[in-house]
């Protein structure tokens, strides 16, 4: 049996544990944020669950990258996308695949593409937080209510209206915690993104910068020291605590976007 801290105000039903956000199918409900680990565990890929075995989310496309063109970008689109040019055309939603970017619906076995389901969880507590260690898979955040949640990625959808994909500045999870919360970080101000599969990525870099390896292979106090640093930093970075955050409404966000003013979006 593997270990748990509940988080506070979360979404009963599914089991939750330190080392694993596994949920199956049948304890799904509209408006939840879903992800599947991609590449050997190197990257999650998310969206929204909004009922009948459907799934929007945000993604750069494989083979044809649309944000910043930066190596990174390349690499991680080709994982955030249901589908590749070998992929046989899904008799439920293949019809959408005349969209391959931005906002789009896919059926959640496409949306899987055959790796396993997780639910990312909100209002956690600081404790529950930290013992994850990898980031991308909950936050202090507290969810708005269902309806708002599937009227924000609707709203999203009909206006493929979240922007240029980018995996620093503007990605998959940022979209699905925008439809959870209203919440986006002011990017024009810091340049970061709220999401926690980067920001771990950004506080692990911090750590490795800021002790010589020498300092860190010792064990022992170099160790702790380097992983309470991470903690803090991961904790700080977390879209409810960051003060660039704010909340936008959805059709302010896709309205600012059409006139070349994207505000908080990128």
């Amino acid at each position: 049996m593997e270990p748990s801290l509940a988080p506070r105000g979360d979404r009963g039903g599914a089991s939750i544990g330190v080392f694993s956000n596994r949920i199956e199918r049948e304890q799904l409900v509209p408006g939840d944020h879903i992800y599947s680990w991609r590449s050997a565990y190197s990257y999650a890929h998310h969206g929204i669950y909004v009922g009948d075995g459907m799934v929007i989310h945000y993604t750069g496309a494989a083979g044809q990258e649309i944000g910043t063109g930066t190596f990174e970008n390349q690499i991680f689109s080709v994982s955030s996308s249901p589908w590749r040019d070998s992929t046989p055309v899904c008799e439920r939603c293949g019809g959408d695949r005349r969209r391959q970017n931005g906002v789009i619906t896919s059926c959640l076995d496409c949306f899987l593409a055959g790796f396993n389901l997780c639910l990312f969880h909100y209002s956690v507590s600081p404790a529950f937080f930290i013992a994850q260690v990898r980031g991308g898979t909950c936050t202090l955040a507290v969810s708005d209510p269902p309806e708002v949640i599937l009227h924000r990625a609707q709203y999203l959808l009909s206006n493929n209206g979240f922007g240029t994909y980018s995996l620093f500045n503007n990605n998959c999870e940022d979209f699905a915690m925008y439809c959870k919360t209203g919440l986006l970080v002011d990017t024009s101000s810091s340049g970061t993104t709220g999401s926690g599969q980067i920001s771990s990525l950004a506080a692990a870099m911090t750590v490795v910068a800021s002790y010589p390896l020498g300092f860190l292979a010792t064990g022992g106090v170099g160790l702790v020291m380097a992983g309470a640093m991470y903690s803090i930093t991961r904790y700080l970075s977390d879209i409810s605590i960051r003060w660039d955050v704010i909340k936008i409404p959805v059709e302010t966000l896709v309205a600012q976007l059409r006139m070349g003013n994207p505000g908080a979006a990128s």
